[in-house]
């Protein structure tokens, strides 16, 4: 949480929103202690940002009568006719019955028992509150809240009521959503001479904002609905619009204060990119990957430093623009770098781009965890000498062993596997002036997440796939239908294609019914004895699993069953079926990844999506999105209503997803006019020095700073 968002920076202001929690009426130390653990409330400043999840209708009053089955709450006036206790130690309750003049139901209390019975007042009249339950022919009421009915307030319990998130231990120690409530009340009532604008007045006229305090008001305590919605909006685009000011305020600073090398590329003459491109090219590039390799060339001979993510789906050619980048580095007499997560993918990478390389005589070297340490050794000294020109690893590339003679452009792969401090170390690989970074993925992020995880890069996208690639066709089969797939295995099989069989677990567990490997490899042992089987996963060394790939990739084997181990993995065109067992289990973006390990030939290729008939909804969704499209943007949209921007990220490299109000799947409009707006700002005023952005220097001077300078990170 962010604890200190809305207090201004001025000390006798902020002294206000640090007070801690224990200093409230009713709170205490013991009880804030329980709130500080349960709910990382410790200030003043945190309760008021601690926003209700939803609000309750209490305007609306019910007679007993009127009272049915799954109703989610109901609200009625009336009297307790009398109480009793029944039952023995854990089965012990108390009951009161209460009526009004249409009937009776029960009140019922498993906890707080004395507490209770000693203050309910008998024949008074009540007002209660609670989620109604219909059992043995009448209706009853667990635990309801309660507040003695006053005829002199027009509405007793009034209004809206906030509803906010709790924890079983806080309902335990009877910390309830009124008692937070009450909190947050008693802190408003302080905060109109604390709490200061933290957004120019221009914006708010024509965003057409309420106050800061109006909203902190109406978001807790709202008097309407529309009240309620006006105070969310501007939450929201404030909370958006200062991620943004410091994502495209870091960006600014990086294009202004850091320098990066000046490539420049001969249109003529025998440079390395030259010849690769007239004789050595093995195919035409798609338009989306010459756009992107433009883009790319306009950053490297800028003369400021280059930090670009390129987004493309898996097989669109993202290694092939990768080489020709770092084609231009080394014609500029520079040393180019590929970092990937796995040494799997770090030894394709290496294949890939060394077939290329020799054709060049381009010196290019492979460093992993298992490098040898006379291999270690020679290619350390070819750095420092500059005669090896490409190097791809894994973390090893991050060792202070290893240094440069030059680095011009490190490539990072599947960079959200990697932490940003991890990141970072590239940069000093290069004491005199940092490299260029290109930052890649094959994991489409959803446009709201790019803007907000990666808004200070500058994005480039490959929406293309290459020449002759035909779509993969997707299918959903139950269990039931198992012969019918085996029997379509078989047929391409016959055709000399290969298969990949997915499973979600290595072996059997207790609570899991999933299809597991061992078991899926003897079924499969016996249904097609006549073809060789590999078989990958996780809990392999890395010889073994790359012996088993080799394998596979030599055609030696026909059928790879395997874990997710090889959703980044070994490249195989002749493979054109993919087989996930139990593909209910799996989250969208990694079954678009599995996917993604077919379909690079020439031939039509297939992913069989094999589930139990009982889906919940959301893996209904899930399935039904891979059967419809091929699009990993679209995916990654429909992934990221499921699952959320944090489940998503996979990272821990920025505290921009801690969203106290915001959504990025359903803000997606706000979002966007929080960039723009910052947008507009920076580029008026871009040190913020006017007069009418003092509201916005003050709030960011309130904020906590950070001890890494994070604006020198891709």
């Amino acid at each position: 949480m962010m604890q200190t968002e809305t207090i201004p920076s001025q000390n006798v202001r902020r002294s206000f929103f640090d007070t801690k929690i224990e200093f409230l009426k009713g709170v205490g130390p013991q009880k804030a202690a329980i709130l500080n653990t349960e709910l990382r409330i410790f200030t003043y400043g945190d309760v008021i940002q601690y926003y209700p999840f939803r609000h309750e209708d209490r305007t609306k009053f019910y007679t007993i009568r009127e009272m049915y089955e799954g109703m989610p709450y109901v609200q009625i006036r009336g009297k307790v006719d009398y109480v009793e206790e029944t039952g023995e130690g854990s089965k012990k309750r108390l009951i009161a019955y209460f009526v009004d003049s249409t009937g009776e139901i029960e009140l019922l209390w498993f906890q707080g028992i004395q507490w209770q019975a000693k203050n309910l007042k008998v024949k008074q009249e009540y007002i209660v509150f609670g989620k109604p339950q219909f059992f043995n022919g009448k209706y009853s009421v667990l635990h309801p809240e309660m507040e003695l009915y006053d005829p002199k307030a027009v509405q007793p319990s009034g209004g809206l009521q906030p509803v906010y998130n709790l924890t079983e231990k806080l309902r335990k120690k009877f910390v309830g959503s009124k008692q937070i409530a009450q909190m947050v009340r008693q802190v408003l009532d302080q905060a109109s001479s604390h709490l200061r604008e933290t957004l120019p007045e221009n914006i708010i006229q024509r965003r057409q904002l309420i106050s800061k305090m109006e909203a902190m008001e109406s978001i807790h305590f709202p008097k309407t609905v529309h009240a309620l919605e006006q105070a969310k909006n501007r939450l929201k685009f404030e909370e958006l619009f200062y991620i943004q000011l410091k994502l495209l305020k870091q960006k600014l600073i990086r294009k202004v204060e850091f320098p990066g090398q000046i490539f420049k590329n001969s249109p003529e003459g025998d440079t390395f990119l030259n010849v690769f491109y007239r004789k050595h090219i093995p195919f035409d590039l798609t338009d989306a990957q010459k756009k992107v390799i433009r883009e790319i060339y306009r950053d490297m001979s800028s003369g400021k430093q280059m930090n670009r993510l390129l987004q493309g789906d898996v097989g669109s050619g993202k290694t092939i623009v990768a080489f020709i980048c770092m084609l231009m580095a080394i014609d500029n007499g520079a040393q180019a770098c590929m970092m990937a997560p796995t040494e799997i993918l770090a030894d394709q990478h290496y294949n890939g781009l060394k077939q290329f390389a020799d054709m060049l005589g381009i010196r290019i070297g492979c460093l992993t965890g298992s490098t040898r340490a006379a291999a270690r050794r020679d290619i350390h000294q070819q750095l420092q000498l500059g005669m090896m020109k490409i190097l791809v690893g894994t973390h090893a590339l991050l060792e202070d062993v290893v240094q440069f003679k030059n680095l011009g452009l490190a490539v990072i792969d599947e960079q959200h596997r990697f932490g940003v401090a991890q990141r970072a170390r590239l940069w000093q690989k290069n004491e005199s002036t940092p490299p260029h970074v290109l930052v890649m993925t094959a994991t489409p992020i959803p446009r709201t997440l790019a803007m907000t995880l990666y808004g200070d890069l500058d994005v480039s996208v490959i929406d293309q796939l290459p020449a002759g690639r035909k779509p993969i066709k997707t299918v959903h089969r139950y269990d039931a239908h198992r012969l019918r797939v085996f029997g379509f295995m078989r047929e391409q099989l016959q055709l000399g294609r290969q298969v990949y069989i997915v499973y979600p677990l290595i072996e059997e567990s207790e609570k899991m019914s999933y299809k597991n490997l061992m078991d899926g490899y003897e079924s499969i042992a016996r249904a097609f004895p006549e073809y060789q089987i590999s078989i990958v996963h996780g809990s392999m060394n890395s010889g073994d699993k790359d012996y088993e790939m080799q394998r596979f990739l030599k055609h030696e084997t026909h059928i790879m069953v395997a874990t997710t181990v090889i959703e980044v993995g070994v490249n195989v065109p002749n493979a054109s079926v993919m087989v996930i067992e139990s593909a209910e289990k799996f989250g969208l973006a990694q079954l678009h990844q599995l996917r993604g390990r077919v379909g690079r030939g020439a031939e039509q290729s297939y992913c069989v999506l094999m589930t139990d008939y009982k889906l919940s909804k959301e893996a209904r969704t899930r399935i039904e999105t891979m059967v419809r499209t091929t699009d990993g943007f679209e995916i990654s949209e429909v992934d990221l209503q499921l699952r959320g921007p944090g489940d998503l990220s996979g990272t821990q490299q920025s505290g921009v997803l801690d969203l106290l109000i915001a959504d990025l799947a359903k803000d997606q409009y706000i979002l966007q006019e929080a960039r723009d707006a910052a947008t507009q700002l920076l580029e008026a005023d871009p040190d913020l020095s006017s007069q009418q952005n003092q509201p916005i220097r003050r709030h960011i001077e309130s904020l906590r700073k950070e001890e890494t300078n994070w604006s020198r990170i891709s």
